[in-house]
């Protein structure tokens, strides 16, 4: 009796068991629809939910090239040679050979295109001492931009599932690839080839061919991330819009849910500039200054995205009825907010537009010495 008691425990223990790790299995497919300019989110689902984005962690790894080429760390023209660490690169690869001499717009098109690991270690390792120290810079990076739900282990992408963001997180990072119009040229080519025809690239994004608004980024899948797109649609207004989609169960599924949300935003949104008229900003008071009032401005004019179908945006200043000095030029003295319907979509801040001192002694002496006078 004991033997079959000893048996029939671990049957009942698995049977209980296979149902859970079912559940905690099962993909649910996250993707954003943000605008560009003011990263304002138009539609989303899951878009915090952390995943294994797999390649499209090269996204931030191009940002740091991107920045370098911009300070002027290297150009396109800079030739660069393979170091050591291409011997190790697994994945999507170019096939180099320490000690090879390739440039950096050549290195640029086997990442961007043919998504080449042993390209990316090369330009990680020229922009710093080592992939690891590149590593620190993306993690740093990305805390920069305030992504709290995103980790790099390497340069890649490619380190057994362990990077991890979120759709929200991944769309912000294209937010900054997007103002970088010299990586436009490579993430919008689908066949090209480098070692002077040697080897051929092809882009897995098949909307780099097949969507006419595509300005860029990436697409990949992996038996744990699923099917994952980034991609940022341009319309002839300038208008840009960025869809992240992210554990998808097929391609066609991912490139059309990305074209859909893209399309949403063309044709359902628009971006607009506003302001608050300077002639509705009447002097404020000011109390204990060497002046009784101070000049107000706005502190910025803002972008907002509203919906086609809603009226003009409206706007609501709020500032005291009065400021004690003293006062500095840009201090902040009050709000505008700035509402579609009810909804508040943006705000600025009310400023000082000049300096006002504090009453001192001296002051008072010397402006009641001059009233004499003209007395």
């Amino acid at each position: 009796m004991k033997y079959i008691i000893s048996i029939l425990i671990p049957l009942i223990f698995i049977s209980v068991l296979k149902p859970s790790e079912e559940v905690q299995n099962e993909r649910h497919p996250a993707y954003i629809l943000i605008e560009a300019e003011t990263r304002t989110v138009i539609e989303e689902e899951n878009s915090n939910v952390e995943f294994d984005i797999g390649y499209l962690g090269k996204l931030m790894s191009l940002l740091l090239i991107a920045e370098d080429l911009e300070t002027g760390k290297y150009r396109t023209d800079t030739v660069l040679t393979a170091p050591e660490s291409v011997r190790n690169a697994e994945g999507a690869v170019v096939w180099l050979e320490p000690g090879e001499k390739l440039t950096v717009d050549e290195l640029l098109r086997s990442v961007i295109i043919g998504n080449a690991n042993d390209a990316m270690l090369v330009l990680a390792e020229a922009s710093e001492r080592t992939a690891e120290d590149f590593v620190k810079r993306m993690n740093t990076r990305a805390f920069e931009l305030g992504l709290r739900d995103t980790s790099f282990y390497d340069p890649c992408g490619y380190a057994g599932g362990n990077g991890r963001s979120t759709a929200h997180d991944t769309a912000i990072i294209c937010t900054e690839l997007a103002r970088y119009s010299s990586l436009t040229p490579y993430f919008t080519i689908w066949l090209d080839t480098v070692r002077e025809g040697g080897t051929q690239l092809v882009s897995e994004n098949r909307l780099t061919r097949t969507y006419q608004n595509h300005i860029g980024f990436k697409e990949c899948h992996s038996e744990s991330s699923g099917y994952c797109i980034a991609e940022a649609g341009r319309n002839e207004k300038g208008e840009t819009y960025i869809a992240v989609v992210l554990g998808a169960e097929d391609q066609d599924t991912a490139e059309t849910k990305a074209r859909r949300l893209i399309r949403t935003g063309f044709t359902d949104y628009r971006s607009v500039t506003v302001g608050f008229p300077e002639e509705f900003l009447l002097p404020l008071k000011v109390e204990h200054g060497t002046t009784k009032a101070v000049q107000l401005a706005v502190r910025s004019e803002k972008r907002v995205v509203i919906s086609r179908g809603t009226a003009e945006v409206s706007t609501v200043a709020v500032f005291p009825e009065y400021i004690c000095a003293p006062v500095r030029k840009g201090q902040k003295v009050g709000i505008v907010g700035y509402y579609s319907g009810r909804n508040l979509v943006t705000e600025t801040d009310i400023v000082a537009a000049e300096d006002v001192t504090a009453l001192d002694w001296l002051f008072i002496f010397r402006n009641s010495l001059t009233n004499l006078m003209k007395k």
